[in-house]
């Protein structure tokens, strides 16, 4: 027989939205990442840990590897949101912003610790994720337009562009601390010059 707080948890979680209940999802299933890894992340522990039915995960994400690539892009959204909110938010001078910028990229990227590396490892051979990875780079071009565009003169298309072309060099940078052949304290101040230069 379930106890009156289980029955209140599930009352309340009823109450929530679509849209706040993938978000309520999404948290829950951060956190078994968190403390379990995600090995143990399973639709049916994270309706549990949530508080739902199972359908209501499935209805959400369809299957794992649907949670998955959902929490991939979720995780990394947020870091680009608060990131770019958190810079624009101080008016930053140009060379400020080409710096935090150009730092924060290269620690992202070349970070193979934390959640983001563990639900990405985890997707490794999904037929997903190559346009998943796709659809974060552009959102970190978008990012980078953002930042980069009160400091430049350039035309929007042309900011555009030049920005794809940084997110490019920014992947193959991360790649060199990676690899163990260059450090990040040199590739961030190399990526710094090639922003400052490109703008």
């Amino acid at each position: 027989m379930p106890t009156k707080q289980k029955t209140d948890e599930r009352r309340a979680a009823a109450r929530l939205s679509k849209t706040e209940r993938r978000a309520q999802l999404l948290d829950t299933a951060l956190a078994v990442v968190r403390q379990e890894g995600t090995d143990r992340l399973s639709l049916g522990y994270l309706a549990e840990r949530a508080g739902v039915s199972k359908p209501v995960a499935y209805d959400h994400f369809g299957d794992r590897s649907g949670l998955l690539i959902a929490l991939y892009k979720w995780i990394d959204t947020e870091r680009m949101t608060t990131f770019r909110n958190g810079l624009l938010s101080r008016n930053p001078t140009r060379a400020d912003a080409i710096e935090d910028l150009a730092s924060a990229y290269i620690d992202c990227a070349a970070d193979t610790s934390g959640e983001f590396h563990a639900v990405g490892a985890a997707l490794a051979g999904s037929d997903e994720k190559a346009a998943v990875l796709q659809e974060l780079l552009d959102q970190a071009v978008a990012m980078f337009v953002a930042v980069l565009g009160p400091h430049s003169e350039l035309p929007p298309k042309e900011l555009e562009l030049r920005c794809i072309g940084l997110v490019g060099a920014g992947e193959a940078l991360s790649m060199a601390v990676l690899r163990g052949t260059r450090t990040k304290a040199d590739v961030t101040g190399t990526f710094s010059s090639m922003i400052a230069g490109c703008i």
